[in-house]
């Protein structure tokens, strides 16, 4: 392919930028003329793109977000959307895209493959929940980040031998909430793919705790598992503090840590990987090869056709959760 481009869409992820400068400095040593689109499929339909060089996507590899910023756009999953896209497409000359995002912007990706527009997507995501993939660009940054905030949180808990809720993000995947819980030993873990029982799972241990002589406690809740609470009549993770203050008589406090985990510079890991796969996917495209999904295996960097990688399903490994329960009373 002579010309290429590349996108970010959907939730920003720290690592983007490293995707996106990989794209750009392989496509143009390999002779290629790529373009930046700005603001996702939205920009694509509306042609807010311009040309890169090896010297637009200098000083970026530090930085969070994305510098071609990012946006969801209900119009692009219209037909009509679509042929905008297409049509920007063939006026500016581009024969495949790089898009960086998650499950939401492989799907717009595979609607632009089975077009005729070449699209190979790249697993940017802190929520780590991209079925074909061990690991998507910023996740890593984020656990760092919420290990940090829950840190800084454990300080004033213990001070006042309180119990802190901290809800993070994850709506329908407890990866996050997970492998953080283990990482700041979180007394409770609550995960939007495992049933738990509030007073088996939580008050239960905390009283089982206490008797060991603990005074403060930390919760880890997923966003997707609130759900749950209110489920078993708690009212999200404020109603949780409120039930676990009235009935164990521990000063409890509720907190919301949003979208600074989405925010702050990538790890090396993230920066690393987001190279590699960035590399990778324009290789493919310049190769001709579109219709594609980049992913890690067991640290290796493979493909996988779009459709087959939508279909998989991915599970959260359970023994990781019985280690966690093990290690934390």
């Amino acid at each position: 392919m002579k010309t290429i481009a590349v996108l970010t869409s959907g939730g920003d992820a720290p690592g983007m930028n490293a995707a996106v400068r990989a794209v750009v400095r392989t496509g143009c040593e390999n002779g290629a003329r790529v373009l930046g689109i700005r603001r996702g499929y939205a920009g694509l339909m509306a042609g807010d793109m311009y040309e890169m060089n090896l010297r637009s996507v200098s000083d970026i590899i530090h930085r969070g977000g994305t510098m071609l910023y990012s946006a969801r756009s209900k119009e692009f999953t219209t037909e009509e959307g679509m042929q905008k896209a297409i049509s920007v497409c063939k006026e500016n000359g581009i024969e495949g895209i790089v898009v960086i995002g998650g499950d939401g912007s492989f799907r717009g990706a595979r609607d632009l493959s089975v077009r005729g527009i070449n699209c190979v997507g790249v697993p940017g995501t802190i929520d780590n929940d991209i079925t074909c993939c061990d690991y998507t660009i910023g996740y890593d940054t984020a656990l760092n980040t919420i290990m940090d905030m829950v840190d800084r949180i454990r300080d004033t808990c213990e001070s006042h031998e309180r119990c802190n809720i901290v809800e993070v993000m994850g709506r329908r995947a407890g990866y996050l909430a997970l492998n953080a819980g283990i990482a700041v030993g979180a007394t409770s873990i609550l995960l939007p793919e495992i049933d738990f029982d509030i007073q088996t799972d939580i008050m239960d241990r905390m009283r089982r705790t206490q008797k060991t002589g603990k005074k403060h406690f930390i919760i880890v809740v997923a966003e997707g598992a609130t759900e749950k609470l209110v489920e078993q009549g708690i009212s999200g993770i404020s109603g949780l503090a409120r039930f676990i203050e009235h009935n164990i008589g521990v000063e409890s406090r509720a907190t919301v840590l949003g979208h600074v985990q989405r925010g702050g510079s990538p790890s090396v890991k993230d920066r690393v990987i987001a190279s590699r796969m960035g590399s990778y996917a324009a290789h493919l495209l310049l190769d001709g090869v579109g219709n594609r999904v980049v992913a890690m295996q067991k640290e290796e960097i493979l493909d996988f056709d779009i459709v087959e990688a939508l279909n998989m399903t991915k599970s959260l490994d359970k023994d990781i959760y019985r280690t966690a329960m093990e290690i934390s009373i």
